[in-house]
Order: C-alpha cells, then structure tokens, then sequence
C-alpha cells in the first residue's frame, strides 16, 4: 500500500515539476523572496529561509526523480524483452542482459558491433545466435 502512495505521489509530482508551470512558479517564489530582501534588511535568516526551502526540495525531488526514470527504465526493459521474446529472429538471449555487469554490457556491444561490420549485417541468425552464446 505505501509502495502504491509513493508511486502515485511520486508521479504526480514528477509530472507537475516537468511543466512549464512549476518553473514559472519557482521563478515567482524567488522573484518573491528578493522583493522582500529589503524589507528583511537582506538578513541571515532572511538568506536562510531560501537556502533552506531549495535543499529540502532539491533533496526530495531528487528520490522523485529517480524513482520515476527507475519505473520508466524497467517498464521500457519489459517492452523490449516483450519485442525479443515475440519475434522469431530476435536472439533471447539478449532478455535480461540489463543484469549483466557494465563490463559485460559493454563487450556484448562491441562484439554486436565489431559483427555487424564485418558482416556488413548479413550474418546468418544461426551463426550470429552461436556467437552470442559463446560470449555469454
């Protein structure tokens, strides 16, 4: 239940503050606070109350954020595992392949690359399929 607040929240939020209306109503704020500098006599607890607003929203909107790229990256993941497992030439041994270590990612991709130049593209499924299992 808290996984399903936090997700929806997560998401409104991340929603709003990817629009133009949030920024304008960041810009209002600040705009706001040096308006009244003045009247504070630009004291330190003047200069404190935006320094400490922005940290906590910067701190917060940071978990947001990642949590939002987190359930777009997963949800793009399933989609292409999807795509892989349904096509008959794709090789699905590339579903799951975001679990690998970076390293390991990295050499798959220069060999699909290195591949794909030699052949020019036109290596058989068979014989590009038996490459990849041997890298793996």
């Amino acid at each position: 239940m808290l996984d399903r607040m936090f997700t929806a929240t997560a998401t409104r939020i991340a929603g709003f503050a990817g629009q133009p209306g949030a920024f304008v109503t960041a810009v209002g704020i600040i705009v706001l606070w040096s308006v009244t500098g003045p009247l504070f006599g630009y004291s330190d607890t003047w200069q404190l109350v935006v320094n400490t607003a922005t940290t906590i929203v910067t701190f917060l909107m940071v978990f947001l954020i990642q949590n939002s790229q987190n359930r777009d990256a997963a949800a793009m993941q399933a989609k292409l595992d999807e795509l892989i497992r349904a096509v008959d030439a794709a090789r699905s041994q590339f579903i799951g392949i975001e679990h690998l270590t970076d390293r390991e990612i990295e050499k798959v991709r220069s060999d699909l690359e290195r591949e794909c130049s030699e052949t020019d593209g036109k290596l058989s499924p068979a014989v590009s399929l038996a490459n990849l299992r041997n890298r793996l």
